[in-house]
């Protein structure tokens, strides 16, 4: 009972998240861009030129944060460049990508601490949240979110942490999970006995399932920033007149 609930999960689990994080980012993006335009300006900084650096610099430096909450700055630079660092590690599981192998190390990128620093970032975020000034423009909505990240984090970061914490070490190889990417990217899904027959598979399962969830909402959750923070900052800049007034 268990091997079915966990094979829904990794395969058509996996192919219905994905395809509404596509569809749902794309048509949310097309909604914004032909939404009717704002006739006021919504500049709010100073313009500097070019507005095009001062939005990039706004968007990955975060000047303000820094400025109003340094230690909030401190956590969300971290959060950034450990998120960077993930996604690589992510797409090495794909396959020896010789690119991002300039800097030689292993797979999983980190040896834990990209986790670490995720972790202790998103249970800052997350307690950030019961006090104030956060608590009092805080909806549930982003309690969820960062609950749903913070249990992604936790579940694949245990399974590299059982690496070096547990004497028994973790069993399930970098070639096993390239082989079940692979058979999703091909269209001929099934899970690998490596890992079906791995007592690590339900912390496989689980990381696959919260993960599905993140993906599952993200088109339809503030997170849909990510796509618009550089344009947006631009705005403010006064660098884009007349933005579209669509969330």
């Amino acid at each position: 009972m268990l091997d079915k609930i966990y094979y829904v999960i990794m395969v058509p689990m996996v192919y219905a998240a994905v395809s509404v994080f596509v569809i749902g980012v794309i048509s949310r993006s097309i909604r914004i861009v032909l939404a009717p335009r704002q006739k006021t300006t919504l500049q709010v900084f100073p313009v500097k030129r070019p507005a095009w650096f001062h939005a990039l610099i706004d968007t990955f430096l975060l000047p303000t944060v820094r400025t109003i909450r340094p230690v909030m700055w401190i956590f969300a630079m971290v959060f950034h460049g450990a998120l960077v660092l993930l996604v690589i590690g992510h797409l090495e599981l794909i396959g020896d990508l010789r690119a991002l192998q300039a800097i030689p190390h292993q797979v999983f990128l980190g040896g834990g601490l990209v986790g670490l620093a995720l972790t202790v970032s998103l249970l800052f975020f997350l307690v950030s949240r019961f006090k104030t000034p956060y608590r009092e423009i805080s909806v549930p909505e982003d309690y969820f979110l960062l609950l749903l990240l913070l249990l992604t984090v936790l579940s694949g970061s245990h399974m590299d942490w059982a690496k070096y914490l547990s004497s028994a070490g973790f069993d399930i190889p970098v070639s096993g999970y390239r082989e079940y990417l692979s058979s999703l990217f091909t269209l001929h899904p099934g899970v690998p006995a490596v890992i079906a027959e791995s007592p690590h598979y339900v912390l496989v399962a689980l990381h696959i399932f919260f993960a599905n969830l993140f993906l599952l909402v993200f088109p339809f959750s503030k997170i849909m920033h990510t796509f618009f923070a550089i344009p947006l900052n631009l705005v403010r800049r006064g660098g884009i007149r007349g933005a579209n007034t669509a969330p």
